[in-house]
């Protein structure tokens, strides 16, 4: 069974910055996009940054420039680093394959205040 386990979230004043992880248990990220979303209530989720097997990355307009998506096929781990973060950064993040094509994890959750 595939599973994802997001971890490093937390809260942290706009400006700052967090580097979010994810691992995958049961999959190997190699065939497929990997990309992290991320939702707030009574929002649909929404990709913000997907990477593929070799490395290319593409972003939404709302972080482009201020998040980085990497990742580690080997130890099957996706990363998120977000630098400047905003208010409108506040929620929960996950990862998945682009498209979905399995459950999603718990999320970890990203708030922004000061």
């Amino acid at each position: 069974q595939v599973q994802f386990v997001e971890s490093g979230g937390g809260l942290v004043q706009p400006g700052g910055s967090l580097r979010l992880s994810c691992a995958g248990s049961g999959i190997s990220f190699s065939p497929y996009l990997m990309g992290w979303y991320r939702q707030t209530p009574g929002k649909e989720r929404e990709l913000v940054a997907r990477i593929t097997s070799s490395g290319g990355t593409w972003y939404a307009n709302s972080v482009r420039g201020r998040f980085t998506i990497s990742g580690d096929n080997a130890k099957k781990t996706v990363y998120l680093q977000m630098n400047s973060l905003k208010s409108d950064d506040t929620a929960v993040y996950y990862c998945n394959t682009v498209p979905v094509y399995h459950n999603w994890g718990q999320g970890t959750q990203v708030t922004v205040s000061s």
